[in-house]
């Protein structure tokens, strides 16, 4: 089982900080290669970029939830919903309408 964890290259694991502007305030955020791939497409997917998708999740959190305890956590999960829903979307089966 973790044979298939193991092997892969330590750089999906290294972590990286980057620097993102929130409403004109710079924060630093440090994830892992992985995620901020993740993020990346998913910002292309979105037409955007990665500040502007962090920036529009952000709102959309602050909307909902009235504040953003801790934006690295959520942009993980944010990346592990993302990989689940594009896994699941892979091996739906499509439902196919017989035509009358």
């Amino acid at each position: 089982m973790c044979r298939m964890f193991a092997h892969q290259p330590q750089s999906n694991y290294g972590s990286q900080t980057r620097s993102i502007r929130i409403h004109g305030h710079s924060t630093s955020i440090r994830l892992e290669n992985t995620f901020w791939s993740t993020l990346e497409d998913i910002a292309a997917r979105e037409g955007t970029s990665v500040g502007q998708f962090v920036n529009t999740l952000h709102d959309e959190v602050l909307d909902r939830h009235g504040s953003v305890r801790n934006l690295a956590s959520l942009l993980r999960c944010s990346c592990l919903l993302y990989a689940a829903q594009s896994a699941e979307m892979k091996t739906s089966t499509p439902v196919l309408i017989a035509a009358e």
